[in-house]
């Protein structure tokens, strides 16, 4: 995105350094990265990075309105409510395209958000091992609002353990040892304190939770959680009789708490009014089909990792849909093909973390990551063979 940063990137890049910092990254955890690491960052101007703070801090006003809880009622299923709401959730991530407008000028817009964890441990051992093998331009960094490592670690403890000891907090996942985004895992147990651990190793007594904490049982006081509960709909009845534990009246804290995961998800977008959020409108409530179907795409609001997404749309895939409440019609958006590699360019994203921590009044910007990619969608399924895709995170453009 600044070409004079590109170009000496990309001159300077050989595979050697780049198999040396990948051989680094995995000794951290070894076997632990499942999925590909792009060859490079992206590297954003600040009037770029002003962009997407801008369309994110417009976003957040939406969800610390008091309204904001009674417009988003209908969005969590019924049969996952979860009792112990808190008032707010403590993790947003957004997700934007780089995209290209009819201007032919490159702008954010926004894909998806979410109001649960992503890979906010991982990214720190990202940038480290980035920082030794490769050169970052001076007055770029990864992290906002004058965030630093440490800092940017503390507050992640001091919303995720809070005051409760670090052996009464637990990142809670079904088997996250064979989860993609595991590496995460090992990185939050290493930078927090806290062990990770999987819902079918949870003990109940009366309202109490507990697991066993090598080989002494430890009380739950805290669940950090990542356990995404349509995923919990799809396995062996064995877990998902194990996940019901989670829907009983629990002497416990989340954070963040289940429901969040959908009140601030895809059921959110409709509600933005916003140059760089795509307009969407809830199926049910669209009058007239537009005639352009094929600059649209369809979502359903209850699935994750772009599972049921129609991006060709049709008149006979809308009407298909038998339930249109649980759907969105949403505007395309034309990525641009904005990363200068050795072949062709690539389409990238960039994922935005919020920090909220209890007693604030709002979210905080703290750090970032980003996929790049060279298929039709963004995701491993799409780049399979390619090189200058994958994983990877933003240095942005500090003043």
């Amino acid at each position: 995105m600044i070409p004079a940063i590109r170009k000496e990137y990309n001159e300077a890049f050989t595979k050697e350094k780049y198999e040396a910092f990948l051989e680094e990254l995995n000794t951290a955890h070894p076997g632990a990265i499942e999925f590909r690491v792009a060859e490079t960052p992206i590297f954003v101007p600040k009037d770029f990075k002003n962009k997407i703070l801008d369309a994110c801090e417009s976003i957040v006003d939406i969800i610390v309105d008091p309204k904001f809880n009674e417009l988003t009622q209908n969005a969590i299923p019924k049969n996952l409510r979860v009792t112990g709401e808190t008032s707010h959730s403590h993790f947003i991530a957004f997700d934007f395209g780089i995209c290209i407008n009819e201007a032919g000028e490159y702008e954010p817009q926004l894909i998806e958000m979410q109001g649960f964890p992503t890979l906010f441990a991982y990214e720190v051992l990202l940038d480290d091992t980035f920082r030794k093998h490769f050169p970052v331009p001076a007055n770029f960094d990864c992290y906002l609002n004058g965030f630093t490592r440490e800092t940017y670690i503390k507050l992640l403890t001091e919303i995720i353990v809070a005051d409760h000891d670090p052996e009464n907090v637990i990142l809670l996942e079904i088997f996250p040892g064979q989860q993609k985004t595991k590496i995460d895992f090992y990185c939050t147990e290493e930078y927090l304190g806290i062990k990770m651990v999987c819902l079918t190793e949870l003990i109940k007594e009366g309202q109490q939770l507990y697991y066993m904490n090598d080989g002494k049982k430890t009380r739950v006081k805290r669940i950090y959680n990542r356990v995404i509960f349509d995923d919990l709909q799809q396995q062996t009845p064995e877990v998902q009789e194990k996940g019901k534990v989670l829907f009983e009246e629990l002497d416990v804290e989340w954070c963040p708490h289940p429901n969040w995961f959908y009140r601030i998800s895809k059921f959110t977008l409709p509600l933005i009014r916003h140059p760089y959020v795509p307009q969407t409108w809830y199926l049910n409530e669209v009058k007239q089909i537009p005639a352009d179907l094929e600059n649209y795409v369809l979502k359903p609001l209850f699935s994750f990792a772009g599972q049921g997404v129609v991006i060709d749309v049709t008149q006979a895939d809308i009407d298909k849909v038998k339930d249109p409440e649980n759907w969105i019609l949403q505007r395309k958006v034309k990525y641009a093909e904005v990363i200068q590699t050795p072949d062709v360019p690539a389409k990238a994203e960039i994922r935005m973390f919020y920090f909220w921590k209890d007693g604030e009044a709002r979210p905080v910007a703290t750090n970032n990551l980003g996929r790049l990619s060279k298929g039709k969608m963004i995701g491993v399924r799409y780049n399979k063979d390619k090189e200058w895709v994958g994983g990877n995170f933003c240095y942005f453009e500090a003043h």
